[in-house]
């Protein structure tokens, strides 16, 4: 870092009733190695004592401090977009305010966005640990099932597809260039299977403009209060039988394709009043959206339904987009239900 131009950085926190884990976080930020030149703090009508702690831990931080009170309760997303719209800092760190930052997490991911100009948000790793942050449960990312194999794909340049699965991206753990704000803010409404962190990771990786830090950086607090996160893996779905796919109705089969292609039109329109269709990620969006919408709306005609599902199986989409933990031949039954069913 000392022999490179270090840009200015904000933290943006947000805060909600947050004081029985607020002042562990707070030592956290005062304890990097390199200090933020703002924390820029927005309290969402906290009702416990949050504000006054907030203003005690201010009076004595080695940097400036900010505290915004919203007038209304806006709730986490609205919350996290406020924050972000007051922070100065040409790099911008999210934070919650129940973790706890390793000393050395400032440094890191701003010494890897100098020397990447051309990424936008970065994110890490983090431990996951319990309301006490004792033990080390599991890496963050195998939660998500960010594994070896996804963070392959993302590096060579099919971030957009991998985010399409499910969002990889923690808020807490982001970096973003405040240059790209422009884009991101306002944060939409309704974002299917995504909140405000999916979507800034959505809006980066259309632009083809969003990497990783391969390092936890920070302890992830588990607890009954939080009002953002990720429970434990849930239970495998059940797979769908063969025989089942031939006596089921027709109409049961479609209803989680239509969903799907529902989905994605959703958010390829979203990202389309902020980016370029020529944008990076966006074909692959495209690419995605298109097979889901010709599988649920093959016709009834058993022969007319063919030619679409052979073509999608020789450009491969059926393998491209199969669950990951799918055995290797179910895009060959999923084709096989497209044709029979």
């Amino acid at each position: 870092m000392n022999s490179l131009v270090r840009p200015t950085i904000s933290i943006a926190l947000c805060t909600y009733n947050g004081e029985a884990y607020l002042t562990t976080q707070w030592q956290s930020l005062v304890d990097q190695h390199v200090h933020p030149d703002e924390v820029v703090v927005c309290d969402d009508q906290s009702t416990d004592n949050t504000v006054a702690l907030l203003n005690r831990l201010a009076a004595e931080a080695p940097f400036p401090v900010r505290i915004l009170v919203n007038e209304t309760r806006l709730g986490f997303n609205k919350n996290f977009e406020k924050v972000l719209s007051e922070c100065k800092g040409e790099l911008i760190f999210i934070c919650d305010q129940d973790d706890c930052w390793f000393p050395e997490k400032i440094e890191v991911m701003t010494t890897y966005m100098v020397k990447q100009p051309q990424t936008q948000v970065a994110f890490c790793d983090a431990w996951v640990t319990d309301e006490r942050l004792e033990g080390r449960l599991s890496r963050f990312w195998s939660w998500v099932r960010f594994d070896e194999s996804a963070r392959a794909r993302w590096q060579s340049g099919d971030s957009m597809d991998v985010l399409l699965d499910g969002n990889r991206v923690m808020g807490c753990a982001t970096v973003i260039r405040r240059s790209i704000l422009t884009t991101i803010l306002p944060v939409p409404g309704a974002i299917p299977g995504y909140i405000y962190d999916g979507w800034i990771a959505l809006v980066a990786a259309a632009e083809g403009a969003i990497q990783f830090v391969d390092q936890p950086l920070q302890l992830y607090r588990t607890h009954e209060q939080q009002q953002v996160g990720v429970g434990k893996n849930e239970d495998p779905i059940d797979r769908i039988r063969l025989r089942d796919r031939f006596i089921r109705q027709r109409s049961i089969k479609l209803a989680p394709l239509r969903e799907k292609q529902a989905t994605l039109a959703t958010i390829n329109r979203l990202l389309a009043e902020r980016v370029p269709n020529t944008a990076p990620g966006m074909a692959q969006l495209h690419r995605r959206l298109a097979h889901f919408t010709m599988r649920s709306c093959l016709p009834h005609d058993r022969l007319r339904r063919f030619q679409p599902v052979l073509q999608g199986l020789q450009q491969g989409d059926y393998k491209r987009y199969a669950d990951v933990s799918a055995n290797w031949y179910a895009p060959v039954l999923a084709a096989l239900g497209d044709m029979l069913e």
